[in-house]
């Protein structure tokens, strides 16, 4: 199984069948990159919730009591995406005029369900890939603080960052090194995601040169980058998608 991840998604369920919910959240749970923030058993309770603590991504029954999951759709902001779960195939027409994402048809494997996290995975890539123009092909560097100096770095010359209490420590392609008084937090904030991603707390790794990964370990020559068990699930989540099976 291929996961795509490059961020994390918040999702919530409503279904008013405990088992098909109990399945879905089993399944959500399992998914590196999905975030579950609740289980509803109807759309009436979920309202309240939802107003206060907007998703990403819904995975939304629609033969509910009260409110049913089609009507409920009109009322969500547009930010939501949906993927409806029934068991009746004849909602499929009306679920993609509330601009569904997908729809699911119960029973529900995890083949299927992963395929259309994966979709909701993809199109908020595409959105956030729209929005982030700083990142552009003509903006692939940063300048930094270094011995009294600005200097500038490109994206594509980083192998690694080090976090060194108050310092970072910049391991560049062509073997220089560079030092600049700065925190892990303020440059992994200014690095496009998932192209450089956090594999522990003193580490930030440009993904794309990385060329051996040894256990919990990436190789970079005679570097050997931990991968702790905060950042492991994303990290081989990551390798995982561009693994051949």
């Amino acid at each position: 199984m291929r996961f795509l991840l490059y961020m994390n998604i918040s999702c919530a369920i409503i279904d008013d069948e405990p088992l098909a919910a109990g399945l879905l959240k089993s399944y959500a749970d399992k998914t590196p990159f999905l975030e579950l923030k609740g289980v509803f058993n109807s759309a009436v309770a979920a309202i309240r919730e939802l107003r206060q603590q907007p998703v990403d991504l819904l995975f939304l029954d629609i033969q509910m009591p009260e409110l049913s999951g089609m009507e409920f759709a009109k009322i969500l902001p547009s930010s939501t995406k949906i993927i409806f779960t029934t068991a009746f195939s004849q909602y499929a027409i009306e679920g993609y005029k509330v601009n569904a994402l997908d729809y699911l048809l119960k029973p529900i494997s995890y083949d299927d369900f992963i395929k259309a996290a994966n979709k909701a995975l993809e199109w908020l890539l595409d959105q956030k890939g729209n929005s982030d123009s700083h990142h552009t092909d003509d903006n692939r560097f940063i300048f930094v603080k270094s011995e009294y100096k600005l200097l500038r770095i490109d994206f594509d010359d980083i192998l690694f960052i080090e976090g060194l209490k108050d310092y970072v420590r910049f391991h560049l392609s062509d073997g220089h090194r560079l030092m600049s008084l700065m925190s892990m937090k303020a440059i992994d904030d200014n690095l496009p995601h998932p192209e450089f991603m956090r594999t522990h707390r003193s580490y930030i790794v440009h993904m794309t040169k990385v060329t051996v990964v040894d256990r919990l370990r990436i190789i970079f020559g005679d570097n050997y980058i931990p991968i702790s068990e905060n950042y492991k699930d994303d990290v081989m989540a990551f390798i995982e998608s561009h693994a051949l099976k």
